[in-house]
């Protein structure tokens, strides 16, 4: 049995970790383990397994050419000589900041840049964006576990270290 003293400091530690994560949240400083968000000064990259001189910056794949000029693009040799890094981040006029919700439903422009980016350096190596298959053993029971499984699967590309 607790004490009315203890279920005090229980809610207020709760309350306290939940203001603590929503001020580094709007200071850009992440939310936790595995969060994903755009470095500071707003640039994803990849590497790319070929020659800085094989990729043309204004003959970007699909994915990244339907960003237009909402995106700057930078390619340049990847550390220690192996392929091409391939750089880009939104423009000035294309905020990339985002609120929690938002975050939440899907709609973060930077996910959708680094998703677009990754399909591109497929594209550029491998000729096609590669696919998972669903399980081939069947379909998924239909549990609250499930569910959350799915909503994880459809997101996951946005996510995630480049």
């Amino acid at each position: 049995m607790t004490s009315p003293l203890g279920s005090v400091a229980s809610l207020a530690a709760k309350v306290g970790g939940a203001v603590v994560g929503q001020v580094r949240s709007v200071l850009g400083q992440g939310g936790g383990a595995g969060a994903a968000s755009a470095p500071a000064s707003g640039w994803l990259a990849v590497s790319i397994y070929r020659e800085p001189s094989e990729l043309d910056a204004t003959a970007l794949p699909a994915p990244l050419a339907a960003y237009g000029d909402r995106i700057e693009t930078r390619i340049r040799p990847a550390p220690g000589g192996k392929g091409s890094e391939l750089a880009v981040r939104l423009t000035r006029g294309s905020s990339g900041k985002t609120s929690g919700p938002a975050r939440l439903s899907g709609s973060d422009p930077n996910a959708d840049l680094r998703s677009a980016l990754r399909q591109a350096k497929q594209l550029i190596e491998v000729g096609e964006v590669l696919r998972v298959d669903p399980a081939s053993h069947g379909k998924r029971n239909a549990t609250p576990a499930g569910a959350v499984l799915e909503v994880a699967t459809k997101r996951a590309p946005k996510g995630g270290v480049l």
